[in-house]
């Protein structure tokens, strides 16, 4: 009779409690390396961005102030309940739904926003920054720069990143607060407020107690949120309520959404979907198709008559304009150098020749022609 001995097996139960300290200690080095990676991302034009080109002629309003409501949901704004100002704007002016792209923070949806370039080219902290003394002063030309090189006078009223963000792009006027909640932007109306009547050109004015609201009092279903969005529509009519819109311009937009339970920095799409509302000087009214984060820019100097910011991406929003076809002529050669500035600073960046195919506009086939250029540096 043969015995048979029965082989050693390993517990993998066992096994398994040994190995998850690894897998968790893994796991921890791999993800704070990856947001170690993102937060010290830099553009590849960080350090030999475009040089900016001619401006656009004629402005086609007298000034313009642009409200970010911060963490302003779309679906919130077009509450008319809640908000009754941004809705009496919506009746009388343009406005689209607009969308941004990850990462939802605010950090790089300003940039966007000012610069006209998506995250990848504008040089932004890919997550909000640190703490203050560690804010990224803009290396891409924004629309304060095209403004200062137009000769006009420009004002900051908001959180006090902007000031680091805007050091180097001649803002003339500017009130910072390190405060988020709804006493802190009372103080940042109060400073802006007499901008709207004086020699200023294009004033920003930064109201931030919505995305406070999100993250700190039941995030955007709670009534905390709701009061906090009908404050805000209040400020925006204090606003208004300021300027002439005869001859000025009001833009009301956000930077980002915020999730159900508060909170954003993904591509939940929530996050990726904002409100734009226009009123006043050289818009059209009407509702009209969707836009991108990156056409504020672009939109802002054919208003004041500035060059477009050397880095954009993003295309002057003319069918809301009322602009005439000779202006569409010279707004469209402008814009074919400015892209072909940047075509050639971004392939000498990546180290590519980048062919562009015709295509609807210039600004379009320029910007397919990097994307591809983009996708095949990747890939290889």
């Amino acid at each position: 009779m043969r015995l048979h001995r029965k082989p050693k097996t390993i517990n993998l139960f066992l096994l398994g409690i040994l190995l998850l300290p690894l897998l968790a200690a893994g796991a921890y080095l791999w993800a704070n390396g990856m947001i170690t990676a993102l937060m010290e991302y830099r553009s590849p034009m960080a350090a030999s961005a475009p040089a900016p080109g001619v401006g656009l002629g004629e402005p086609l309003t007298r000034r313009v102030a642009l409200v970010v409501v911060d963490a302003l949901r779309y679906d919130s704004s077009t509450d008319t309940a809640i908000m009754p100002v941004l809705e009496g704007l919506r009746n009388i002016g343009a406005y689209a739904r607009m969308h941004s792209r990850p990462p939802s923070f605010s950090a790089p949806g300003w940039t966007t926003i000012l610069t006209g370039a998506w995250p990848d080219i504008n040089d932004a902290q890919q997550f909000n920054p640190p703490d203050p003394g560690n804010v990224r002063t803009f290396t891409q030309d924004d629309i304060f720069a095209a403004a200062q090189r137009a000769g006009l006078e420009t004002a900051v009223s908001g959180y006090s990143w902007f000031e680091q963000m805007l050091a180097n792009s001649g803002v003339d006027a500017g009130f910072y607060t390190i405060g988020e909640d709804n006493a802190a932007d009372e103080q940042v109306i109060a400073a802006a407020l007499p901008w709207l009547t004086g020699d200023y050109r294009l004033i920003l004015i930064h109201i931030d107690q919505v995305d406070y609201a999100g993250h700190h009092e039941g995030g955007p279903i709670s009534a905390n949120w709701k009061a906090a969005v009908a404050r805000a529509d209040s400020m925006i009519g204090q606003i208004a309520a300021r300027l002439d819109l005869q001859q000025d311009t009001l833009i009301i937009l956000s930077d980002h959404g915020q999730i159900d339970r508060g909170g954003h920095g993904g591509n939940e799409p929530v996050a990726l979907l904002e409100p734009f509302v226009a009123a006043g000087a050289g818009f059209l009214p009407g509702q009209y198709q969707d836009i991108d984060m990156v056409d504020i820019a672009p939109t802002l100097a054919v208003l004041l008559g500035t060059s477009l910011p050397a880095s954009n991406q993003g295309l002057p929003l003319l069918e809301m304009l009322d602009v005439q076809p000779k202006q569409v002529g010279a707004i469209q050669a402008v814009a074919a150098d400015q892209q072909a500035q940047l075509l050639a600073a971004y392939s000498a960046a990546i180290g590519e020749t980048i062919t562009v195919e015709p295509g609807e506009t210039v600004i379009t086939s320029t910007q397919l022609a990097m994307e591809l250029a983009r996708k095949g540096r990747l890939a290889r």
